[in-house]
């Protein structure tokens, strides 16, 4: 049986161009590269699984490849990118601060950096997880990162930085990754759908890079989850039930409930997506988004602003027809008055029921007006 290599493994960007959705940093770092304005030491910050230990990976390959391409690209060929590829460089050296945190650890990194590098032009460190170091071994680092040798180069990555001490900032050059948007996440999953001969439809992808929230590994785990689920075919269904989400038509038929003054019919649906297992909760910042996408829909000139397919688009721009801005935005006011006071109320059930019914007088005030 062959072995399965997941997809934030096997997708993993190899080269800055394929790094997703840190374009400013990538050319940057090339720049650096090209200039030869290499800084001592990096600190890559950001949230979970947006790239930052594959960037600190593809730089440190990228400063010791022998035949760099004109796009300042390693070129895959030459003997250190041939055992960076192998795991096998003597160049490049990893640590896990997480699990090495002690001021023994970082004598021993600070013994290697005395060594000169045998192949290549320079020695890099890679510390993942530096916000986890002791106090102690931070201050055991100070010295080599402030006045290293100038084959030495330190990638300080972190999810956490301000847990690091100023001392170390200040001898870094800082980069901030952001969140992946939603259309990168996208388009690399159809990517890696394409190359996996798995057909997708917008909808389902979308849900996944919702789900992800700008992380472009979770969005991989949860791509290859749906797909051990439901096969060579993922489906908006298929996500929706795999991943225990909402369907848009709840959110469509709730709306249209409030429209037509129907209290009774609106406490039995609630009741329908409560016995189906979804928290209340899920539903108030569900019906949120959706009442956002009403009122965005309202101006042709926003309705881009809805990132859907055209199929559920086009619903939207029906639906908020029939809808006033009045009622939208009082419906939206009660909303977020809700999503505040769930987590604190005793009767969520009937805090969830009550916002609802508050939001279908709106149509009944407007009505009598």
């Amino acid at each position: 049986m062959e072995n399965f290599v997941v997809s934030a493994r096997k997708y993993r960007p190899a080269t800055f161009d394929t790094v997703v959705g840190q374009r400013s940093i990538t050319n940057t770092l090339k720049n650096a590269i090209k200039n030869e304005h290499l800084a001592q030491a990096f600190l890559f910050t950001g949230p979970r699984g947006i790239g930052k230990t594959t960037c600190a990976r593809i730089l440190a390959k990228t400063i010791n490849c022998e035949n760099l391409s004109e796009n300042i690209e390693a070129c895959d060929r030459c003997e250190p990118c041939l055992s960076f590829n192998r795991s096998h460089s003597f160049n490049v050296h990893e640590l896990d601060a997480a699990s090495n945190n002690s001021v023994d650890d970082i004598r021993k990194l600070v013994e290697q950096v005395r060594i000169p590098p045998q192949v290549g032009d320079y020695k890099v460190y890679i510390i993942d997880e530096v916000h986890m170091l002791s106090q102690q071994a931070f201050n055991a680092f100070l010295k080599t990162l402030e006045e290293p040798p100038a084959y030495a180069k330190f990638i300080l990555a972190t999810t956490e930085k301000q847990k690091i001490i100023p001392t170390i900032l200040s001898r870094c050059q800082i980069f901030d990754f952001a969140r992946i948007t939603m259309d990168d996440i996208i388009h690399q999953l159809e990517f890696v759908a394409k190359n996996e001969n798995i057909k997708t439809d917008y909808d389902a992808l979308r849900i996944i890079a919702q789900k992800a929230d700008g992380a472009m590994r979770d969005a991989l785990s949860i791509f290859d989850q749906i797909v051990s689920f439901a096969g060579n075919q993922v489906t908006y269904q298929g996500v929706i039930e795999n991943l225990n989400v909402l369907d848009y038509e709840y959110f469509f038929r709730v709306a249209d409930l409030l429209l037509e003054e129907k209290p009774t019919d609106i406490l039995l649906l609630i009741d329908e997506i409560i016995h189906k297992g979804f928290e209340g909760g899920d539903f108030i910042n569900g019906f949120g988004e959706h009442l956002r996408n009403l009122l965005v829909s309202k101006n042709e000139a926003t309705v881009k602003l809805i990132e859907v397919s055209e199929e559920i688009r086009q619903k939207y721009l029906d639906q908020s027809k029939k809808c006033s801005e009045d009622f939208l935005l009082g419906a939206l006011e009660i909303n977020t008055r809700a999503d505040i006071q769930y987590k604190k109320s005793s009767n969520k059930r009937l805090m969830l029921e009550l916002a609802l019914l508050q939001m279908a007088s709106l149509v009944k005030k407007k009505a009598l007006a």
